[in-house]
């Protein structure tokens, strides 16, 4: 797990402690992925161009950097958001919108030309294999390439701006309201997508195949602050999505029902069981079917033995001085990792 202050903290399976690393730095993570095929090897990234590397499964991190960004002498200052490794191909996004390949296992790098055409920035990254990947975008546009970049054709017919134009009086409740962008999207491994509207007010779903966005109400009067889906990190069955909501509420769906257009979301959605004392939850993974994580501001962190149906704070971040915005576990379930704001 990997905590916050650049500090990253890892869970082996045998005892699920978390162990605080320190990357001396005093910058945000913002993600970390390691690669499928070599489990020793992974990458962190963050704010202010921060680009870690480790290949001895999270031991040692080495702090890499990148020599040609800035064209001309401009020194931007990237925030990186996303990483993603799939044998030698490593991708980064970064912001202002930036895209990033490695073809050598993240040795060298090339910037991917971004069409001024591409409607929203690159918010979502999958290495799918030698020069393949696939992209989403803040508005909803998913990106499918197999050269490298060179060329990408788009899987979904129209950005959530036109879904909406064309059904927001179907009766999801603050459609009229969208801004353009989501604040959120994630992927499932079998290629669903799951966004949240920048406000928080209703949330999307998109299914291979389809032609375009499902907009669906939440669930409550409080806006939605994090989604994510439901699938166990050891590979075994688990379906549905969780929803945190503002004020520290956590509820979930354990079917598939969420992203059926005008599904009564509030019926399939059901409360957790957390005392969270009003702090949000931001981030959350499921390592095996039954057991779960889940992390928010202030360094809290919080396990379920039961599906997700109650939760336990767990106090070993209960020193950080952080927040911690992203969970996520590795190599079938055995290793995790919690990173954050450095506080």
């Amino acid at each position: 797990a990997t905590a916050s202050g650049a500090a990253a903290a890892s869970a082996e399976e045998v005892d699920q402690t978390w162990v605080q690393y320190d990357l001396n730095t005093g910058e945000t993570l913002y993600d970390i992925d390691f690669d499928a095929e070599d489990p020793l090897h992974g990458f962190v990234v963050g704010a202010r161009g921060l680009f870690y590397e480790t290949k001895d499964g999270g031991k040692r991190w080495v702090s890499r950097s990148f020599t040609n960004l800035g064209k001309g002498g401009d020194n931007i200052s990237y925030r990186f958001q996303n990483v993603t490794v799939f044998g030698d191909d490593v991708w980064i996004i970064g912001k202002p919108a930036l895209l990033l390949h490695s073809k050598d296992s993240g040795k060298s790098w090339k910037r991917v030309p971004l069409s001024r055409k591409l409607p929203g920035d690159p918010k979502l990254i999958l290495a799918k294999g030698p020069g393949k990947a696939e992209l989403a975008t803040s508005s909803g546009a998913v990106y499918l390439t197999e050269n490298d970049g060179k060329n990408w054709r788009s899987l979904v017919k129209e950005t959530v701006d036109a879904t909406l134009n064309r059904v927001s009086s179907s009766g999801v409740q603050g459609a009229s309201y969208f801004t353009g962008s989501v604040k959120s999207i994630q992927r499932s491994p079998k290629g669903t997508y799951l966004a949240v509207a920048q406000r928080g007010n209703f949330y999307l779903t998109y299914a291979p195949g389809e032609a375009r966005w499902v907009p669906h109400n939440r669930v409550s009067a409080r806006r939605i602050q994090a989604m994510g889906f439901r699938d166990a990190s050891n590979n075994e069955k688990a379906d549905g999505v969780w929803m945190s909501l503002n004020g520290g509420y956590l509820t979930a769906c354990d079917k598939d029902g969420f992203q059926e257009f005008e599904s009564d979301t509030k019926s399939l959605f059901s409360n957790a069981a957390i005392r969270t004392g009003g702090i949000g939850i931001i981030d959350l993974a499921f390592r095996t079917p039954i057991e779960g994580w889940a992390v928010g501001g202030s360094g809290v962190m919080y396990i379920s033995k039961d599906a997700g149906k109650t939760w336990q704070f767990d106090p070993t971040g209960r020193d950080l001085p952080c927040n911690l915005y992203n969970v996520k576990f590795f190599n079938s379930g055995k290793v995790g990792y919690m990173i954050g704001s450095s506080g």
